[in-house]
């Protein structure tokens, strides 16, 4: 029977933190602090803009608006400004396009400055 660990990087001991507080507590200090207006934006956004999705116009009800989510139109999640104005609620495959366009975008691109 040979060394089943033959070839394995060696396994690297954690070290202790140099602070003496337990985990969950470093880890709430390192979250964000949510506001009260960003806290709970996408109900405020579906109370805004209503049960329907922006691009493509299909409409949902209570029981089917898990299938919404909320777009951030400038790309920054943390912007949540109270008047929803940052805000779009695109259904979950609009939502995916929306993102996906730019990686599209970036592919065509170096793909065009590649060419001789």
């Amino acid at each position: 029977m040979g060394n089943s660990y033959r070839g394995r990087p060696k396994l690297r001991r954690l070290q202790k933190p140099a602070v003496d507080k337990p985990a969950e507590q470093i880890l709430k200090e390192l979250r964000p602090k949510p506001s009260a207006s960003s806290s709970n934006y996408r109900e405020q956004s579906l109370k805004i803009h209503g049960f329907i999705c922006a691009k493509c116009a299909r409409e949902f009800d209570f029981k089917t608006r898990h299938l919404l989510t909320v777009h951030h139109k400038d790309g920054n999640h943390h912007n949540n400004p109270p008047d929803g104005s940052n805000w779009e609620n695109l259904c979950t495959y609009c939502h995916d396009d929306e993102h996906s366009r730019g990686i599209l975008g970036d592919y065509l691109r170096k793909a065009k400055e590649d060419k001789p």
